[in-house]
C-alpha cells in the first residue's frame, strides 16, 4: 500500500522504525523487514544507527531503487550550511547518494530562526535532486504556521506521536488543511508501555483487545489498521522477525466505522513523549558524528 505525497512522490504506508534500536541489532532488523516485504525504513541522525540501516539494506539484496529511505536532521545541525552538511553525513552513513525523505526532527521553538534556515536548506536539497521529498517531525499547528509564513515548500510529511491514547486531532486537522501527510511514530502506543508493569497500555486495553478478537488479529495489528484507514503513514518498530512480520500483516481485514470510532474514543490527551517545545539546544544539543 502506497501513499502519495503532496509533490507526487509515492511512499509505502508502512515503514520499519529503528528508534532506540541498538546499532548491533539494526542491521538484522532492517534485513528482516525487507525480506518480509517492507520497502520503507525510517531512521534519524540522532538514533546513531544510520550506518547499520545502510548495511541492512545492502545485506537484504533488495535493490536500492525499491526502498524508500527516510531520515532526520538533529537540532544540533540546524542552520543553512549545517543542514546541508547534515545531509552529506546521513547520506554517507547510509551509503546512498539520494534520500527519499529528509525531515527536521524537532521544531526547536526556542531558536526557530535556526529551524527556518535548516528548512531552507532542505528546500535547496529538494531543488537539486539530493532528496525526493522534505518534511518535519513533532511540529504542532503553531510551528507549521510559522514555518509556512517563512518558507516556500509545504512539508510533505509531519511525523508525530499518534496512537489511540494520543490522537492529536488538532495536528491531524492542521496537516490535512495544509496538504501534509500525517506520519505516526509510536503508532501502536509502545510508548504507553513505559509507565510501569501494572499500567494500562494500548497492548492490554480491553476495548482494543475486543476488536482484535473480532478479527482474529493482535492489538498491534488493529491499531496499525486503524491508522492506515485514517490515511496515515506508520512506522512501527521491532527487532524480532516474527513481530516485524506481524506488523506488516494488516492488509487482509478492515475495521468498521464503529470500531474506528471506538479506537478514537480512547484518546486521553496525554502525550507519552516529550513536549516538542521542551526540546532545546541547551538540554538536547549534542554533536552528530561525521561519516
Amino acid at each position: 500500500m502506497n501513499l502519495t505525497l503532496n509533490n507526487g512522490v509515492t511512499m509505502p504506508a508502512i515503514g520499519l522504525g529503528v528508534f532506540q534500536t541498538p546499532p548491533e541489532a539494526t542491521t538484522e532488523a532492517v534485513a528482516a523487514a525487507l525480506k518480509t516485504g517492507y520497502r520503507h525504513i525510517d531512521t534519524a541522525a540522532a538514533y546513531g544507527n544510520e550506518r547499520e540501516v545502510g548495511e541492512g539494506i545492502r545485506r537484504s539484496g533488495v535493490d536500492r531503487s525499491e526502498i524508500f529511505i527516510e531520515t532526520k536532521v538533529w537540532i544540533s545541525d540546524y542552520g543553512y550550511e549545517e543542514t546541508l552538511h547534515a545531509f552529506e553525513k546521513s547520506a554517507a552513513k547510509l551509503g546512498v547518494e539520494q534520500l527519499d525523505l529528509f525531515i527536521l526532527h524537532q521544531p526547536l521553538s526556542t531558536a526557530f530562526e535556526k529551524t527556518i534556515a535548516a528548512y531552507t536548506a532542505l528546500e535547496k536539497l529538494l531543488a537539486d535532486g539530493s532528496v525526493r521529498a522534505i518534511g518535519v517531525s513533532n511540529f504542532m499547528p503553531k510551528h507549521l504556521l510559522k514555518l509556512r509564513e517563512q518558507t516556500t515548500v509545504v512539508p510533505a510529511v509531519n511525523q508525530v506521536e499518534l496512537h489511540p491514547y494520543f490522537t492529536q486531532p488538532e495536528v491531524q486537522q492542521a496537516n490535512a488543511q495544509m496538504g501534509i501527510l500525517t506520519q505516526a511514530w509510536s503508532p501502536i502506543g509502545g510508548i504507553t508501555s513505559y509507565r510501569g508493569d501494572n499500567a494500562r497500555t494500548t497492548f492490554n486495553d480491553p476495548a482494543i483487545l475486543a476488536i482484535a478478537g473480532e478479527h482474529g488479529k493482535s492489538a498491534a495489528q488493529v491499531m496499525l489498521r486503524w491508522q492506515l484507514q485514517l490515511g496515515h503513514s506508520v512506522i512501527p518498530k521491532s527487532v524480532r522477525p516474527e513481530r516485524i512480520a506481524e506488523n506488516f500483516d494488516v492488509f487482509d481485514f478492515e475495521l468498521t466505522q464503529a470500531q474506528m470510532e471506538a479506537l478514537a474514543a480512547l484518546d486521553t490527551g496525554v502525550r507519552g513523549g516529550p513536549d516538542p517545545d521542551a526540546i532545546t539546544l541547551e538540554a538536547f544539543g549534542r554533536p552528530i558524528p561525521e561519516a
